[in-house]
């Protein structure tokens, strides 16, 4: 088994331990690079008589491809990492596990959203558990609660944080150093840019061909480029397709591949109802703000360098949802009257906390607008408001409405 090193403690741990108790195949899937092997190797050597098989070794997965139903044969827990290399391992497992339900029996990471993949042959639906792997949180790489969204609905408004010695230097420092344990481990700017420059290239030219045939790879790359460049902002899908001179449907498959492959993540416009002026365009941030400010090195404009902040703390919020006690949805919100707030969380109550984020070290009353709106639209439904923003104190700003530091994302806690 491969030696783990410079281990960072994950969220997802626990959850993939509490799926194996129960639950007969496992899945850990993410972007390239998070971390999933590693995860999935710690959470291994606490298991009697587990396996490890890792198909990016020729030799393994040539025993893979030749007899897979062989090849899956293990009385205890076996990891198979990348496990979308030979999509026929899909159907050894099924037939395995639907003859033996035992919970527990294989622990499957792969770098694409696996049910997306046309090569596989067929889904394990009632027999598999899914949990998503993102880069490193700030909460992670801190050794802090990472619990904003739970501590949100459970105190509404009155949530404070902790005064924060941050600034705004050093939240967009962070934003562009992003998660990926390999490129936090570059000390140096132009180190981690050479991490970003090989980490898409590879990425391009391997798993999205796992996905589809991409005739012209330059016009995804270009794509990318491009969407780097509107960070956090709505998806105008035709004026893509002016810019790089292909078909709108085209540029819409590859937004589908892009999310496939975890390089974006589109957040779905909110609407409180169906006669509403919400405006149901989705937006699009980067599942790693530092791959996001790789592509826009030189980009320095205060339009800019919000769109990176933004996208750095929805990517907290959407790797929060993943393991928050809170059942929630993350949304944005528009209307054709200029109101917008950044990000939406939904409770299946119906309950809404509203969050903007603003790259300011200070906060307006005309900061909360767009959240002011959504108070008055929902009445009882709508539980708090916050203007997430650079400076260091908690402050209230009206009934229902308060600012917080920035770092209250992950310092923040639903307990005592």
């Amino acid at each position: 088994m491969r030696k783990a090193t410079d281990y960072v403690p994950r969220q997802a741990a626990e959850l993939i331990t509490e799926a194996i108790a129960d639950t007969r195949v496992v899945v850990v899937n993410g972007a390239r690079q998070v971390g999933k092997s590693t995860l999935a190797e710690m959470v291994l050597r606490q298991e009697k008589n587990g396996v490890a098989r890792f198909l990016d070794d020729p030799v393994t997965r040539a025993a893979a491809i030749e007899d897979p139903v062989r090849f899956v044969r293990h009385d205890g827990l076996m990891l198979i990492d990348e496990v979308q290399r030979v999509p026929d391992l899909w159907l050894a497992i099924k037939h395995l596990v639907d003859r033996d339900p035992r919970p527990g029996r294989f622990l499957l990471t792969g770098s694409a959203r696996l049910l997306a993949l046309r090569s596989l042959p067929d889904a394990l639906p009632g027999r598999s558990e899914t949990i998503e792997l993102w880069p490193l949180s700030q909460g992670e790489i801190d050794g802090a609660p990472d619990r904003f969204v739970d501590a949100a609905f459970a105190y509404g408004a009155d949530l404070r944080a902790a005064p924060s010695e941050l600034q705004r230097k050093d939240y967009l420092a962070r934003t562009a150093r992003g998660g990926y344990p390999e490129a936090r481990r570059r000390e140096s700017p132009q180190r981690r840019q050479r991490f970003f420059e090989g980490y898409l290239s590879d990425l391009l030219s391997r798993d999205v061909k796992q996905v589809a045939d991409i005739e012209k790879a330059g016009d995804m790359r270009r794509l990318v480029a491009l969407l780097a460049a509107q960070t956090a902002g709505l998806l105008n899908v035709n004026r893509l397709a002016g810019e790089l001179s292909i078909t709108a449907p085209t540029v819409r498959s590859y937004i589908e591949i892009l999310e496939t492959v975890y390089v974006i993540r589109l957040i779905p416009a909110w609407s409180p109802n169906a006669t509403s002026r919400a405006i149901s365009t989705p937006k699009v941030i980067f599942v790693d703000s530092g791959l996001a400010g790789y592509l826009t090195t030189g980009a320095v404009t205060d339009a800019a360098l919000g769109g990176r902040l933004e996208n750095f703390a929805l990517g907290e919020l959407a790797r929060q949802l993943t393991w928050a006690h809170t059942p929630a949805r993350l949304y944005h919100y528009r209307d054709r009257d200029q109101y917008e707030v950044d990000g939406v969380l939904e409770d299946n109550a119906g309950r809404v906390v509203g969050v903007e984020i603003k790259a300011a070290e200070t906060v307006r009353a005309d900061d909360f607008r767009g959240l002011k709106r959504l108070q008055r639209r929902l009445g009882p439904r709508f539980h708090a408001g916050f203007v997430l923003y650079c400076g260091t104190e908690s402050l209230s700003f009206g009934d229902g409405l308060t600012c917080l530091p920035i770092s209250a994302l992950w310092t923040a806690t639903p307990s005592a």
